[in-house]
């Protein structure tokens, strides 16, 4: 039998290299997408198009983490899938935090100096959440995309982010303990478990364990998933 194909999106300033410890190739197709230079003053659809074509399958699955979840709903907007599962991320602007939202009123954001991608730390926090502590040369695995441009794109469109309304078919997959997008402003249905907005590399295993379930499953049985660590 043929296995489906499930394309990864890492998060922001992220490489496929933070899916290292998923195991998916038993059950799926592994596809890893990355992040390509944005053109001036594109919209995050426009952006979503062109990833598209780096889509070569019908009927994919979609995952995506953080910044690259919301990536991922806007690409279903333009292509049939069979399933879209965000991992630490937001279904709709409604879910930002308070200082994104005030942001957004005030451009304030626009004032950040995203050369601060030189302290690969202060990245790293941002990227990752204030509880993941791993060692530089860690960070430099994860996080290559470190153009100001591109930095300054993805947190404007990601404060910016104009979906009011959830897509109620997205699978949503969140930490207890996120700093980045606080479990107080998610709106139900997702699937809490224990761990912080890197929980993509820090419970890899329960991910290993329960996305073939959740994929197979239309309706997810929280019963017959395995508990967190």
């Amino acid at each position: 039998m043929k296995k489906k194909s499930i394309y990864l999106m890492p998060g922001m300033a992220a490489n496929s290299n933070i899916f290292e410890c998923l195991k998916l190739l038993e059950y799926y197709r592994v596809n890893y997408l990355s992040w390509i230079t944005p053109e001036i003053n594109e919209s995050i659809s426009d952006y979503a198009q062109r990833m598209c074509l780096r889509i070569k399958d019908e009927n994919p699955i979609l995952v995506g983490v953080s910044f690259g979840g919301l990536l991922v709903q806007e690409i279903s907007r333009f292509i049939n899938c069979e399933k879209v599962i965000i991992i630490s991320s937001i279904k709709s602007n409604q879910e930002l935090p308070a200082h994104m939202k005030i942001a957004q009123k005030t451009n304030m954001h626009k004032l950040l100096p995203t050369q601060w991608i030189e302290n690969i730390e202060s990245l790293a926090m941002f990227a990752f959440g204030k509880d993941l502590k791993r060692r530089v040369t860690l960070y430099q695995r994860y996080l290559s995309e470190r153009d100001h441009r591109y930095l300054d794109w993805s947190i404007d469109q990601l404060v910016n982010w104009n979906r009011s309304k959830a897509d109620e078919t997205v699978i949503h997959i969140h930490g207890l303990k996120d700093s980045v997008f606080p479990i107080k402003n998610i709106q139900k249905p997702y699937i809490e478990i224990d761990g912080n907005h890197s929980i993509v590399l820090t419970q890899s295993q329960w991910l290993n364990k329960n996305l073939p379930k959740i994929i197979s499953n239309n309706i997810i049985d929280l019963d017959n998933l395995e508990a967190s660590n």
